[in-house]
C-alpha cells in the first residue's frame, strides 16, 4: 500500500520568503534536516566537473564554518565525489572536532566503480566500507545508491545484488536508512514505487529552466519518500549568469537555453533580485522538496547561500519566471 506524505505548508520568515533555518522531518527515517543541504561535491577538488579546485585547507575551513555554524545541519557527499577525497576531507575535520555534532545529518552515496564499471552486491560493500574509514565512522544514518543508471534496474535489484546488499548493511546496523540517487526520471519512480528507499535525490531537474522531475515529486509523495533536490543553479549557469558560465548540468549549453536564461536574469534584474535567489528559492518553494542540496566550496559561500534563500522576491516575478 502506498504511504501518502503529508504536504505541510511551507514555514515562511517575516518577509514573506521561505524560512531557511527550519528543521524538516526527513520522511519516516525520523531524521530532521534544514531545508538547506551542503554539497560536499567540490570539496572534493573535482576540477573537471566543476572547472576549478578547492584547496584542502580551503575545504576544512568551510566544513569547520558548516560545523560552526549550526544554521545548515544538513551534508551530503559521495564515495565517488574526488574518489574519496570529499569524505576523506569531511572525516579529517569530524576527527578534528570530535565526530558528528549532535543534531547534524551526513549523508554519503554507495558507488560503483569508477575505473572497472564493477556494480555488483560485492562494490557496495567495498564502497560503505571505505566510507565508514574515510569519514571515521562506525555507522553512516543515510545512504543512497548511486547512480543506478550505469546498470539494469534488474542486476541492481537482483538477488545478492547492490540493493540486497545495501539492505543487509542496514539489517547489520551499519547503514541506518537507505535512499536512491541518480538522473532519469522514470528510472528513478521506478526505484521509489519499490518502497525499499526511504529518501531519493535528483538533480538538474527541478530548476527555473528544467522541470522534469515533477512525475518523480509526484510519485514519491504518494509512496510518503521524500525528494532532496540537487543543484538548483544548474550546475552553475544559474548563479553566475549564462554569459559567465555557458553551461548546464555540466555540459555545454544550448544556444536556446543560454537565450532563455538571460531573458530570466532581465526579468530579475528588473525587480533587484538576483538570479541565484530566484533559482534557489524556486527548489525551496515547493513543498513535495525536503531539502535543496547547494555545492559549497568557501566559508563564505554559506552566508552567501542563506542570503539568497532569504532574499524577498515578490509574486510578479514569479509570473514572469513560471
Amino acid at each position: 500500500m502506498e504511504r501518502v506524505q503529508e504536504r505541510k505548508p511551507v514555514r515562511v520568515a517575516p518577509n514573506g520568503t521561505t524560512d531557511p533555518f527550519q528543521r524538516r522531518p526527513l520522511g519516516h527515517t525520523g531524521l530532521s534536516v534544514s531545508p538547506l543541504c551542503v554539497g560536499c561535491a567540490p570539496l572534493g577538488n573535482m576540477t573537471e566537473t566543476f572547472g576549478y579546485s578547492v584547496s584542502e585547507e580551503q575545504a576544512f575551513e568551510t566544513l569547520r564554518a558548516v560545523f560552526g555554524g549550526g544554521e545548515i545541519n544538513f551534508l551530503d557527499t559521495a564515495a565517488s565525489y574526488g574518489d574519496g577525497e570529499s569524505e576523506r576531507r569531511i572525516g579529517r575535520v569530524l576527527q578534528e572536532i570530535g565526530g558528528l555534532p549532535e543534531g547534524f545529518v551526513l549523508a554519503t552515496k554507495a558507488d560503483r566503480d569508477l575505473a572497472t564499471g564493477d556494480f555488483s552486491g560485492e562494490q557496495m560493500r567495498r564502497s560503505v566500507e571505505r566510507s565508514l574509514r574515510l569519514l571515521g565512522l562506525d555507522r553512516l544514518q543515510l545512504v543512497y545508491l548511486h547512480d543506478p543508471e550505469h546498470e539494469t534496474f534488474e542486476h541492481i535489484m537482483s538477488p545478492g545484488g547492490p540493493v540486497a546488499v545495501l539492505q543487509s548493511l542496514k539489517e547489520e546496523g551499519i547503514i541506518e536508512h537507505l535512499g536512491v540517487a541518480g538522473g532519469p526520471v522514470d528510472l528513478m519512480i521506478r526505484y521509489v514505487k519499490t518502497g525499499i528507499f526511504e529518501a531519493a535525490i535528483t538533480h538538474n531537474r527541478y530548476t527555473l529552466v528544467d522541470r522534469s522531475a515533477k512525475p518523480l515529486l509526484e510519485a514519491a509523495a504518494r509512496q510518503g519518500v521524500p525528494v532532496l533536490n540537487a543543484a538548483p543553479y544548474g550546475g552553475g549557469m544559474l548563479v553566475k549568469g549564462p554569459d559567465a558560465y555557458p553551461r548546464y548540468a555540466y555540459q555545454e549549453a544550448s544556444g536556446e537555453l543560454i537565450e532563455r536564461v538571460r531573458q530570466m536574469q532581465e526579468a530579475c534584474r528588473e525587480f533587484g533580485v538576483p538570479l541565484a535567489a530566484a533559482a534557489l528559492q524556486f527548489s525551496l518553494r515547493e513543498s513535495r522538496i525536503t531539502s535543496t542540496i547547494v555545492g559549497v566550496s568557501r566559508p563564505e559561500h554559506l552566508q552567501q547561500t542563506l542570503e539568497l534563500a532569504s532574499h524577498p522576491i515578490p509574486d510578479a516575478l514569479w509570473e514572469r519566471l513560471i
